[in-house]
């Protein structure tokens, strides 16, 4: 009985090594895997910044004398004629300065009539042989200096009178107020920010660019730009200005793109514009291909001979919506592992679509 018992259990796992072995063989079959060939194709970077639609020019107006402003004229938003006035300054002590001016050229004038009828005598009677040289000589000398005393007194007083014209702030071009920087009952200093004036005429989309965007590319000299609630609705625009300098604040750069003939793009506009990098051969790949090496980023290339993988670090140049740029680490012609990744380990053989190229 005990050798009848021994002989049906080592059937039993004979049985059962038969279905390991089996079940063994079943796993070992490749994983499926869904890879790409490279190759290099031409590349564009686009990078996509809000902005602002500002006049193309903008003046800063300030009072050219310090007083009290007694009157203001015009607010944020106000479209102004060239000449108009703005705002008014107490002009009481130009008033009074100029009623002095007035009447030290009055009295200049005076004192010349007078030097100029002494000296007319002095020449009748030097003719007639009654007076001297000398005395013809301080006579034309006095009328001398009181005309040098006329000519100092009409300039004051036209200095008196641009003076009291200080006290009105006036536009220098048609356009429309942007920004204030006073109230009446103010004690405004000379020269000192009271309006800011947008002339009318040309429009400018104004981006406030990082730095980073110009480092280690080229960018096309057009922009496309358009309104922020019609994004999809593009113009091409020229990039007309890139200040040379950084701002500190921001750390960004001014890039003012020319709105020629944009009559829907009004003032203060705020826009989209896409910036794009001169078209450059590259090697792109899918997010899904992207895997890491010690914390660098790598992909998975799939030896053609072996079907074997292995992973390999790239330099990524780029990153784009959907995909990344590749500056060095795969070549063209290599074959790279987008989809099934997640469990791959170094070595082990996959099967793949040779067909499938990028």
């Amino acid at each position: 009985m005990r050798t009848i018992l021994v002989a049906a259990w080592l059937g039993v796992s004979a049985a059962s090594l038969v279905a390991c072995e089996k079940q063994a063989a079943g796993e070992a079959k490749p994983k499926r895997v869904e890879t790409v060939v490279v190759k290099a194709m031409p590349v564009v970077e686009t990078n996509t910044i809000t902005g602002e639609v500002r006049a193309r020019v903008e003046s800063d107006l300030s009072f050219r004398v310090s007083g009290r402003i007694v009157e203001r004229l015009v607010d944020v938003g106000v479209s102004v004629k060239a000449g108009q006035v703005l705002a008014r300054m107490d002009a009481e002590e130009q008033r009074a300065d100029l009623d002095v001016a007035r009447a030290t050229l009055q009295s200049a004038l005076a004192q010349q009539t007078q030097a100029k009828l002494a000296f007319d005598r002095q020449q009748n009677l030097f003719r007639t042989q009654v007076t001297t040289r000398a005395a013809l000589d301080q006579a034309q000398e006095e009328l001398l200096t009181a005309q040098g005393r006329v000519k100092s007194a009409q300039a004051g007083l036209d200095t008196a009178q641009d003076a009291l014209s200080y006290t009105e702030l006036r536009a220098d071009s048609n356009g429309v107020i942007t920004a204030r920087s006073a109230e009446v009952g103010q004690v405004a200093q000379a020269a000192q920010l009271i309006f800011t004036l947008a002339h009318d005429g040309p429009r400018d989309a104004v981006f406030n660019v990082f730095e980073s965007l110009y480092l280690g590319r080229k960018l096309d000299s057009k922009v496309a730009v358009g309104l922020l609630a019609a994004s999809s609705n593009k113009a091409e625009a020229a990039v007309r200005e890139i200040s040379p300098t950084i701002e500190p604040s921001t750390g960004t750069i001014r890039v003012k793109v020319g709105l020629e003939g944009a009559a829907d793009m009004q003032l203060g506009a705020p826009v989209v514009g896409s910036f794009r990098s001169v078209a450059q051969d590259a090697v792109e790949l899918p997010w899904s291909a992207m895997a890491s090496k010690s914390g660098q980023p790598a992909v998975w290339i799939v030896d053609p001979s072996s079907s074997s993988v292995s992973m390999r670090p790239i330099d990524v140049a780029s990153y784009e919506t959907g995909r990344f740029a590749v500056r060095a680490g795969v070549t063209p012609g290599d074959i790279v592992v987008i989809d099934g990744a997640k469990f791959l380990r170094p070595g082990e053989v996959v099967s793949y679509d040779k067909g499938t190229a990028k």
